[in-house]
């Protein structure tokens, strides 16, 4: 049975499942190519595809481009300021600290898992740039995806992390959108 290296009192209970899932997750889609592909999405939603993206977005010259992307340039601070405020009061500890069967397989940034500022930061980017350009949800709907399920099956969230995270993009975008 699998139980938690370290115990400690979180704000944020743990749930044993959710544990459970992440190392059952981790288990079946351990093979490699799938691992190195997900830690390359991983990498590039650290901020590279986010800001590639919105630098194509403001010289590409369609109208609104500038606006797209400033909009997404000072959502994505927020979304920062959001998440690291979120992990420091929550201090939840990542799944592959919370036991050493979840392994991770690629660094983490930071020390605490909740909320995922990958996905936050990917669903709330993907939202203001689909609501601008809608062509793009064919490139970014997937990305977005994969994204999510890198965090887990890297074991660096649990899944809460990247509900919450997903939750918190979208709310950050569609407030975006209305100012």
């Amino acid at each position: 049975m699998l139980q938690p290296d370290n115990v400690h009192e979180h704000p944020l209970p743990f749930s044993h499942r959710e544990l459970l899932w992440c190392l059952k997750v981790q288990q079946r889609l351990n093979q490699h190519w799938l691992t190195r592909m997900l830690s390359v999405v991983s990498r590039l939603g650290n901020g590279v595809f986010w800001y590639g993206l919105m630098a194509a977005i403001a010289l590409s010259g369609e109208e609104h481009g500038v606006e797209a992307a400033t909009r997404m340039a000072i959502m994505g601070v927020v979304g920062v300021l959001l998440y690291k405020w979120l992990k420091k009061i929550t201090s939840r500890p990542r799944p592959c600290a919370r036991n050493g069967k979840v392994v991770a397989l690629t660094a983490p940034l930071d020390e605490f898992s909740f909320p995922s500022g990958h996905t936050l930061h990917a669903v709330a980017f993907s939202i203001v740039a689909i609501a601008y350009f809608p062509w793009l949800a064919v490139l970014l709907v997937p990305f977005t995806l994969l994204v999510g399920l890198s965090r887990v099956v890297l074991g660096l969230h649990y899944p809460s992390d990247v509900a919450a995270g997903t939750l918190i993009g979208c709310a950050l975008a569609v407030l975006f959108l209305a100012i």
